[in-house]
């Protein structure tokens, strides 16, 4: 299709042609500071806002069930997920009680829960929450971070996972 002859944006449409553009997947995480209980959501609008204040932000749909507790427990983990780690983004992009059941995780060293096997993780704090149409854009300040291991990054694509091909 031409430039010329573009489609209006409506949602199908946009989910179509945005789809063609590739991200990264990362698990944000929380733990209910009284009980324990973890929270998780996958995530594939991370990215990088600021070096000085070291900013991140991620998107969450408004429909979310895990983020209302996640922000409540006020201290987020973040882990971005390496190509092997398909079932994790998985569990933690539905919707269901204990999506860290038989997931490898540990915690940061504030106590925010973080994946086992992730390229990174960072450990944040909300920052800024801004209403934008369905989702809410969540600007977090980074406390600490890691580099945990080399690998390719898990990939969503066309409305899927994936990896890179070389």
């Amino acid at each position: 299709m031409s430039a010329a002859a573009a489609a209006p944006a409506d949602s199908r449409c946009l989910r179509s042609v945005l789809g063609r553009f590739a991200t990264g997947v990362v698990a944000v995480a929380s733990g209910d500071p009284r009980t324990g209980e973890r929270a998780g959501l996958a995530a594939n609008s991370f990215c990088s806002v600021s070096l000085d204040p070291a900013l991140v932000s991620f998107c969450v749909a408004h429909t979310s069930g895990s983020w209302p507790r996640i922000r409540a427990a006020g201290l987020l983990g973040i882990t971005i997920l390496g190509a092997d780690q398909r079932e994790a983004a998985t569990r933690l992009a539905v919707s269901g009680s204990d999506k860290f059941r038989g997931l490898p995780w540990t915690v940061s060293p504030g106590g925010a829960p973080v994946l086992e096997g992730g390229l990174a993780w960072l450990e944040c704090v909300i920052e800024a929450e801004h209403p934008a149409g369905d989702h809410v854009i969540v600007v977090a300040r980074v406390l600490r971070l890691d580099a945990s291991r080399e690998g390719e990054p898990l990939l969503f694509f066309r409305g899927g996972f994936g990896r890179i091909s070389r």
